[in-house]
């Protein structure tokens, strides 16, 4: 089952090419790729010791990772600052303008205001937290209702199945997959499975049935 949906996925969407900065190099983007295959190994361990041996190639590649993409920042922002004050020599205000944009990134964006119960707006730090303590202290200490609601007991002996899963019932928790997320271990995504959840609903029942009467999960 794994290896029908990977491959037909495979070949009917094949992969998404990933959009990273303009400034990261050719040599950082194979050093996360290498990252990226090490994450797998760890996924794809079977025993403690490879797992611990997966784990500690990872943590490696991750520093050199994260030291490469530093390393290209840092001759990013030089070559843009040298852009930029050969732009001003020669009076070239448009390019000038557009590095000074790319140099200065995205500005983030103002906080809410913090108001008193005059309705008048706080600016010092001190006084916006001890509003933020005054504001939940009267929220979740509020006197206890008078008249509580009337609300029944539920019988001590609920109808609960014990049994294998049904075919509805697997057909409910695909839907219920949330989507655009990262696959798994499997490298199953969730939009595979729901594309056709009749279909998928009917191969799944019966693998946890085996699973169920066999009492033995499969490696893979």
């Amino acid at each position: 089952m794994k290896e029908a949906i990977t491959s037909t996925c495979h070949e009917v969407l094949g992969h998404k090419k990933h959009h990273h900065k303009e400034w990261i190099t050719v040599d950082t983007l194979d050093k996360i790729q290498e990252r990226r295959n090490k994450k797998a190994a760890i996924n794809t361990s079977r025993t403690r010791a490879e797992k611990a041996k997966a784990q500690a190639e990872y943590t490696e590649v991750n520093k050199q990772v994260k030291r490469s993409i530093r390393t290209d920042k840092r001759k990013y922002v030089e070559d843009l600052a040298k852009t930029a004050e050969k732009a001003a020599r020669e009076g070239n205000m448009r390019q000038l303008y557009d590095t000074t944009k790319k140099l200065s990134g995205n500005r983030r964006k103002p906080e809410r205001p913090v108001k008193s119960k005059e309705g008048e707006v706080i600016t010092n730090i001190e006084e916006q937290q001890n509003r933020w303590v005054e504001h939940f202290k009267e929220l979740l200490n509020r006197p206890a209702s008078l008249n509580p609601p009337n609300i029944e007991a539920a019988p001590t002996d609920l109808p609960i199945n014990d049994g294998p899963p049904t075919i509805e019932e697997i057909s409910m928790a695909t839907r219920h997959i949330k989507s655009f997320k990262a696959a798994g271990p499997d490298n199953i995504p969730a939009e595979a499975l729901k594309a056709d959840v009749a279909a998928t609903a009917r191969i799944l029942h019966i693998l946890f049935n085996k699973i169920w009467d066999e009492e033995q999960v499969p490696n893979d």
